[in-house]
């Protein structure tokens, strides 16, 4: 790649980054905001909710109007939106702020995402693409193994807010640089594709039985997964003992081990098939749900090794079912349907939070109770993940 690619590719992980860290910060942050705010538990998975919940219905609506204009004026709109929304997050005095400010981010990150991978397939050829997107999606890795544990250490150090004014400031250097250096993105607005309506592109998605089948098997694995993730911290700390300095090593520890599995999980997929890898990771992802749930009192170094076998399964299971998902749509309504299928992914993303934080509670000394329950329920969603995965691989004859 030459330069300006690379510059390009820079921005873009950077962007890629800030966008999710902020996403992935807030649920590791209970064990601040619940005592901070004297808040319950089902109030604190409303502040969860906000943002994928909000970004879910922003990204559906912004689908069918993105493509109309410059990829990079959308992107710089979006972003500038986005660090506003964090930054009064950061400033946020309480409670009811903070759950406007994570609605009005989710607003303009539910817009992001979609952007950056947009402009990827714009301007780099097919044959360089893979490299591109590979750059892009380490920025999740970089986010765990990285952004988390330093906005906890700046959290337990400074406050709450610390994390998401870091964010800011942040995102201010970049800014700047989309501007000056992301080239205007417009090859897709003249392109002579016919445009659909509304209703249209609701009739060819939901009409479809195997892209509902899709959607319905990401969101369901989404749910499983992330009702468990917002009450994580504070059981960990109000039930388990643990310190607010050993619990960022649970990202740290997790992050790593994703980026292990993620190297050579692809490989084994299409080597003896996405499903048969995808079922075995969904029974390996089981045992340390439970395992969780049920914390005995080990030794911090077992608690580690089991969180990133954790870790490590559930990237194992994402990535071959993103692959059968690729597989329902013909290439030119694939990025339609890849931005359902992402705000769908946020939705129920939300709605695991608001299921969760319904059945736990805070009790009177503080602990986290039914935080087992949420386990059992995990179990039971992720399963049942087998049998709408199995369908698909059947319907589409993949091995």
């Amino acid at each position: 790649m030459n330069r300006t690619e690379r510059i390009i590719l820079t921005i873009l992980a950077c962007i890629n980054f800030t966008h999710i860290l902020d996403f992935m910060i807030m649920m590791p942050l209970g064990n601040y905001l619940m005592p901070h705010f004297s808040i319950g538990t089902s109030f604190f998975s409303l502040i969860v909710a906000a943002y994928p919940i909000t970004a879910c219905v922003s990204g559906i609506v912004a689908a069918f109007y993105v493509d109309r204009y410059d990829r990079k004026r959308i992107l710089l709109f979006a972003y500038a939106g986005f660090l506003l929304g964090t930054l009064c997050c950061g400033i946020a005095p309480d409670e009811w702020f903070l759950v406007v400010a994570r609605v009005v981010t989710g607003v303009f990150g539910g817009l992001i995402g979609a952007q950056v991978l947009s402009i990827i397939a714009d301007i780099f050829p097919y044959e360089k693409r893979g490299r591109a997107m590979s750059s892009i999606f380490m920025a999740f890795a970089a986010a765990s193994v990285f952004g988390v544990p330093f906005s906890l250490y700046l959290a337990n150090k400074i406050s709450w807010h610390a994390p998401f004014i870091f964010i800011a400031l942040v995102g201010t250097v970049i800014l700047p640089m989309i501007n000056k250096f992301l080239p205007p993105v417009r090859s897709h607005i003249h392109a002579t594709v016919q445009r659909l309506s509304i209703m249209q592109v609701l009739r060819q998605i939901f009409g479809d039985p195997a892209q509902r089948m899709a959607l319905i098997l990401a969101g369901t694995l989404m749910f499983g997964h992330f009702l468990l993730i917002p009450f994580l911290n504070p059981f960990l700390e109000f039930n388990k003992g643990f310190t607010k300095t050993q619990t960022p090593l649970v990202y740290m520890v997790g992050g790593v081990a994703s980026m292990i599995a993620s190297s050579f999980i692809g490989r084994l997929a299409d080597h003896y098939g996405k499903f048969r890898v995808f079922l075995i990771s969904v029974i390996c992802s089981l045992i340390p749900i439970f395992i969780i749930t049920n914390l005995p009192d080990y030794h911090m170094w077992v608690v580690l090794a089991i969180f990133g076998f954790w870790f490590a399964a559930s990237t194992s299971r994402n990535i071959p079912v993103q692959a059968m998902i690729s597989t329902v749509v013909q290439p030119e309504h694939r990025g339609r349907f890849m931005s359902f299928n992402s705000s769908f992914q946020q939705l129920f993303t939300g709605l695991a939070s608001l299921v969760s934080g319904g059945i736990v509670y805070t009790s009177a000394n503080g602990e986290i109770v039914n935080y087992n329950l949420v386990g059992y329920f995990s179990v039971l969603v992720v399963s049942s993940t087998i049998y709408l995965g199995y369908l698909l691989a059947k319907r589409q004859k993949l091995k």
